[in-house]
Order: structure tokens, then C-alpha cells, then sequence
């Protein structure tokens, strides 16, 4: 006799529903390793919604730091997401333990096709690549470097007039405009030659046609990093989520960043710190050891992608140096225009150096500057740089890792799943009130304290501006070097 197994429609149906429940609901919501985990929203075990809604309002960082505020230094962001908010155990473990980079940021930092190294995913590659440029962004290479010198006396050359014309006519300035151009000119003299960088600040028109079409494509980077899923589906269903002139301002962008690379080729050779490309080479140099010497038709074709592969990076470098710097600088114009005490403070600082900055009488006349390592060793204007950073980061952000297999435990919670999205962001980590008592007051003198300060010490370790571990900014030191240099002066 013969049986036959008969399961009707309703108990498909119910069991596809308990199914259903179980995955969607009890189990994200109960179970999961990661429902021990404080919500930032209720919905967050269930669905990413909630944040992705409020990082398509451009509210991510408020809405995390709200969250962290009410819930501690951990909390839950979406089903597999977390955000962490504290050091030990948290950033130490997440960006000094190796955790790998997440999706998010090739998804969107790429271009011709490629990845720099900001954006590979993997550390291995990314130390490769490091090992290549890094030494043109150590503290005591730039320090010495008179390539940098060279630029210096360029760009203030460049820049005092301007400065010196408003200051008599008592003329508004647009002072981001103006500190858009100034960095843009600094980092790219320093990464492809001052004979090839650019000179927004005496061409203003070309300047601010290029900042247009750079910063257009802004406001539609969320469906990249964030929902690329959606974007594969209104690339098939044909919905214009994103306007078709963002490609033609990409392809711009892409063009132009070819072209500065072809024009530091010219200068390879060259020893000039008027004219050699220092970043560049030393990235193209180091690139070229890696073909095969014996396969000549092979190497074409690589030659072909490495000339891409460099152009990303550099375009990467160029971008990300002028962009942050920028925003840092200008915010910190406008807090010591709020300041007017600390200006006095720091002119009489500034007073110290030797020899003085000023307009030259004549053209042709030398523009001599104080050494960087005066500057550097200025207590109070390192202090009023390194608020404005903790106050105004200008890498606020999510900088997202993947936990690694099997489990992690990150602030007092254990058995953290791999493949979980796990953000950290300077704007939450400099608002610890424990840390910086008063966190949204821009009190440049916290910084003063006693070098073996433990006040000090724990400051240091919670400020984030640069990020830390191996994947930190790798032009720190750059950055660094060129804000001091730049945020005095306006007072002088």
C-alpha cells in the first residue's frame, strides 16, 4: 500500500508564515547576538530604514550621536549594523585590530574604473600601496623638504595680496571660496609639481567652475555608499535616481585629473622643487619596479591600467587634502573671528617667529619663512588647530569596518557576528563631556595643559580627527603642517 504525503494550502501557507516571522521578527529581535544591543530606533533590528532615512536628510551624525547620548557607547543602527562610541574596547579594538574596510567606500570613492587606497578593502593591498607614497607624507620628510618650501613661498605669494587688498578696501571675502582655492593649490604643487599644480587663487574664474562641477555631484553620493541594491534596479527599471549630468561632471573630473598626471610626467626627471612632481613619482616610480621586466607586449597593457591605477590615487590624495583642509580652516576663521581676545594671544605668539611674514615690497624680492619646526613648536596655535579639528572634524562621520570571523565583542557586549557593519565618527567621539568638559565650546587652552598631563593624555587618545591605526590619514602630517602654517595668517 502506497501513502502520498498531502500538505494543503493553508499549511504551506502558515508554515511559510511562522518561517517568515521567525527570520523577520523573533530572531533579529531576540536572538541575534546582536539584540542584547541597545536600538537607536525600534525598528532598527527589523529594517535599516530608520537610518538610511535620516542619512538621506544629510542627519547621520546627529542621529547616531542622539543616539549614543541616550544609550550608551554602543548601539544598534539596523539588522546588521552597530555604531561604537568609546575607545577602549571600541576604536582600539575595531580600527587598530585590522577589521577590514566595509563596501561603503569603494562604492563611491573610486574612479577610472579603479580604487586608491583609501578605498581597498582589504589591508593587505592597502599596505602595498601605503608603503609606496608614505614616506613623502612623513612629518620629518615634509619638515625638510624644500620642495615644500618652494610651495610655501608660491602660494603666499599668491595668497598675502589678496589678503592685503581686503584688509585695506575692508572688502568681504567669501573665506571658503578662498581657502578652497589656497589648499588646492598646496596639495596639488605638492603632488605633482608646483610647475604642474594649480593656481586657483590668481585664476579665480577656472577655480570656481572646477568647484562646481567637483562638488555638483555631492548630494548623490548617499545612493552609491548606501542603497547600491536600489541603484541596480533603477538602472534596469531605467529610473533616473541620479541625473544624467552626473556622469558628464564625473567624466570632467576624471579628464582632468588625467591631465594633471600627464603634465607631472613631463617633470619626472627633474630634481627642481620648482617642478619635480614629488608625490607622483614616488608613487609611479614604485608602481613601475612592480611589471614584469622580461614581458614587453604584457606590460603595455598593464602600463595601460597602472597609468589609470595612479590617477585614481592621486586624484584621491588631490581631493581628499584640499576638500578637508578647506573646511577645517574655515571653520577656524570663524571661531576666532568670535574670539577677538585669542586673536591678540596669538599675535603676540605669531610675534616670536622669526623672520616676520609679510608682503614682499617687490616681486622678485625672496620670501623668507620661519622653519616648520618654529611653527610647530607654537603652543597656542597648535592648540587653536587641534580644537578647531576636535570641534569641526572635517571627517565628522561613519567610518565603516566589517567584524571578522568568527565573533568579536566590542564595549562589554560579546559574540558580535561576523560580516556586521561597524561605524565609529569623530563628531560623537569628541563631544565625550568625560573627555572635553564643555564639548561643543571652542576652548583652544584645554590643550595647554602639562605635557604628562593625564587630562592631556586622554584627550589625545580620544581625539579622532585622523582616524588611527593602519588605515589612518596618511597625509596627517600634510594636513597638519599646512593648517598651522595657514592659520596664522589672517593675523598677521
Amino acid at each position: 500500500m502506497v501513502f502520498t504525503a498531502f500538505v494543503s494550502p493553508a499549511a504551506f501557507a502558515a508554515g511559510i508564515s511562522i518561517l517568515c516571522l521567525y527570520k523577520f521578527f523573533v530572531y533579529p529581535y531576540f536572538i541575534s547576538p546582536l539584540s542584547k544591543i541597545p536600538n537607536g530606533h525600534f525598528t532598527a533590528p527589523l529594517s535599516p530604514a530608520w537610518i538610511l532615512w535620516n542619512r538621506f536628510r544629510m542627519r547621520g551624525n546627529r542621529t547616531i550621536h542622539e543616539a549614543h547620548e541616550k544609550y550608551g557607547p554602543i548601539v544598534r543602527l539596523g539588522p546588521s549594523e552597530i555604531s561604537i562610541n568609546c575607545v577602549d574596547d571600541g576604536i582600539r579594538t575595531v580600527y587598530a585590530g585590522g577589521f577590514e574596510k566595509h563596501e561603503w567606500y569603494p562604492r563611491v570613492f573610486g574612479a577610472y574604473g579603479t580604487i586608491s587606497m583609501f578605498s581597498m578593502v582589504g589591508s593587505r593591498p592597502h599596505s602595498m600601496r601605503k608603503r609606496m607614497m608614505s614616506n613623502a607624507y612623513s612629518k620629518s620628510y615634509l619638515q625638510a623638504s624644500p620642495h615644500m618650501a618652494v610651495i610655501s613661498q608660491a602660494v603666499l605669494r599668491r595668497l598675502l595680496p589678496i589678503l592685503q587688498r581686503n584688509g585695506e578696501s575692508k572688502s568681504n571675502v567669501e573665506v571658503h571660496e578662498l581657502n578652497n582655492a589656497t589648499t588646492m593649490d598646496f596639495v596639488s604643487s605638492y603632488i605633482f609639481g608646483l610647475s604642474s599644480g594649480t593656481n586657483f587663487l590668481e585664476d579665480v574664474s577656472a577655480g570656481r567652475d572646477w568647484f562646481r562641477v567637483y562638488q555638483s555631484r555631492k548630494p548623490f553620493e548617499f545612493y552609491h555608499q548606501e542603497v547600491p541594491n536600489i541603484m541596480a534596479w533603477a538602472k534596469i527599471l531605467n529610473l533616473p535616481l541620479i541625473p544624467k549630468w552626473c556622469d558628464k561632471a564625473n567624466q570632467e573630473m576624471e579628464d582632468w585629473g588625467l591631465e594633471m598626471c600627464d603634465n607631472a610626467d613631463r617633470f619626472l626627471s627633474s630634481t627642481d622643487p620648482a617642478c619635480e612632481p614629488v608625490v607622483y613619482k614616488q608613487i609611479k616610480q614604485s608602481m613601475l619596479k612592480q611589471l614584469p621586466k622580461d614581458d614587453l607586449e604584457a606590460n603595455k597593457d598593464l602600463l595601460k591600467q597602472q597609468r589609470l591605477e595612479i590617477a585614481c590615487e592621486m586624484y584621491d590624495h588631490l581631493t581628499a587634502g584640499h576638500e578637508t583642509s578647506a573646511v577645517a580652516l574655515t571653520y577656524l576663521y570663524w571661531e576666532l573671528s568670535k574670539h577677538p581676545d585669542l586673536q591678540v594671544e596669538l599675535r603676540k605668539e605669531l610675534g616670536t617667529l622669526s623672520p616676520r611674514i609679510a608682503v614682499p615690497m617687490e616681486p622678485d624680492l625672496t620670501l623668507e619663512l620661519p622653519s616648520p619646526k618654529t611653527i610647530d613648536a607654537l603652543p597656542l596655535l597648535n592648540a587653536i588647530v587641534l580644537e578647531t579639528l576636535r570641534l569641526h572634524a572635517p571627517i565628522p562621520g561613519i567610518q565603516p569596518r566589517v567584524t571578522p570571523t568568527p565573533s568579536t565583542s566590542l564595549a562589554g557586549y560579546d559574540n558580535i557576528p561576523p560580516n556586521t557593519r561597524v561605524n565609529a565618527q569623530a563628531y560623537s567621539l569628541h563631544q565625550n563631556s568625560d573627555v572635553f568638559p564643555e564639548p561643543v565650546s571652542f576652548l583652544p587652552k584645554r590643550w595647554l595643559k602639562p605635557k604628562d598631563s593625564p587630562e592631556l593624555e586622554n584627550m589625545r587618545r580620544w581625539f579622532w580627527a585622523f582616524g588611527s591605526g593602519g588605515r589612518m590619514c596618511v597625509g596627517s602630517n600634510l594636513a597638519l603642517q599646512g593648517k598651522s602654517a595657514r592659520a596664522r595668517l589672517p593675523l598677521l
